[in-house]
């Protein structure tokens, strides 16, 4: 390979040779971080990606060999590609010492430094692990009815960010046991379960139920699955994060479509409550796709009826039963 490089063209004309040689590099690697951005690398695994084969390869020998053999090319151009192909070759470990010595530390993902746990010195009847979205406003709704809570996070940016929102929150992992016990889990009346990781979550309950049986668990589940596995586990206090939300939404589109807001709170209500008792009975057929599906259907057509039946038998539901904001707007029209 190396007698096929013409050393002399290369030294005749080092600037357009650099040029060149650059200018490929910098093409591959623009190519091939957009590569690795499309098949989701993570930015460091990218940079290392990119930089390591930015490169010619060493195909271009053999490619080129055979262009000057048919004189494609001319053999000046042939010459100094081979020239442009090995130099990239040889930028190859330059390339690598400044990805790790220049690139990953200014722009990488930097390791998150070990933060100790805290020393928590507040016990309350309530224990929070996780004050995410979910466990916040749980911990404010509290809060704004009187009833403090101990509250874990094991991120330690998030702890730092609510304790300038004014939360007192202790940083630490609530699934080990020297953490839940010097939380007061001892003493606690409730945990609330509200890790956004459902494993860990799932591993949290798991230990508290052994070690602190007096404990009621009331548990976050992210979706329907995540509520079956907790079935089984024997946890009964389950809150699937969309399901109150998603129900809000229905009886205000039905308000907003002429349904009286009674009938709608009070339909609202009775889907919660049949989709609960729903959840108990489709958990163990949820491993037989077929059989899960089948009782998925019976159970979406027995809700459905049960709520057709109670709009029949209630008359409240379909009368001019109360409705605030539609008494205020008649008193303040007559006024």
């Amino acid at each position: 390979m190396g007698t096929s490089i013409n050393f002399n063209l290369i030294l005749s004309d080092p600037l357009k040779i650099m040029a060149l040689v650059c200018g490929v590099i910098i093409v591959k690697f623009l190519v091939l971080a957009l590569t690795g951005r499309l098949a989701r690398l993570s930015f460091d695994q990218n940079l290392l990606f990119s930089v390591s084969l930015a490169q010619v390869g060493e195909f271009a020998f053999v490619l080129f060999s055979f262009i000057s053999q048919l004189g494609i090319l001319s053999v000046e151009w042939t010459d100094t590609m081979m020239g442009v192909t090995t130099l990239s070759m040889t930028a190859t470990p330059l390339l690598l010492l400044i990805n790790e010595r220049v690139l990953l530390p200014r722009f990488g993902t930097r390791e998150k430094v070990e933060t100790t746990a805290d020393e928590i010195d507040l016990h309350y009847p309530v224990i929070i692990a996780g004050f995410g979205g979910f466990g916040s406003t749980v911990g404010r709704f509290l809060r704004a009815n009187g009833v403090q809570a101990t509250i874990l996070d094991n991120d330690s940016d998030r702890v730092e960010l609510l304790r300038k929102m004014g939360f007192k929150v202790f940083y630490g992992d609530a699934t080990r046991i020297d953490i839940l016990k010097s939380a007061g889990a001892d003493q606690a009346r409730i945990l609330v379960a509200a890790i956004g990781t459902p494993d860990i979550n799932a591993d949290l309950m798991q230990k508290a139920r052994n070690l602190f049986p007096h404990l009621t668990i009331m548990a976050r589940a992210e979706h329907t699955t995540e509520a079956c596995d907790l079935l089984d586990m024997g946890i009964n206090d389950i809150y699937r994060e969309t399901l109150d939300t998603s129900v809000r939404l229905g009886v205000d589109a039905l308000v907003k479509l002429g349904f009286r807001r009674y009938s709608a709170l009070r339909s609202g209500q009775n889907f919660i409550r049949y989709d609960e008792a729903a959840l108990c009975r489709l958990a163990p057929h949820r491993h037989d796709e077929s059989d899960y599906i089948y009782s998925v259907r019976e159970e979406i057509e027995n809700q459905e009826q049960l709520l057709t039946s109670d709009r029949e038998i209630n008359p409240a539901m379909n009368d001019h039963a109360w409705d605030s904001d539609i008494l205020r707007d008649e008193f303040q029209n007559r006024g």
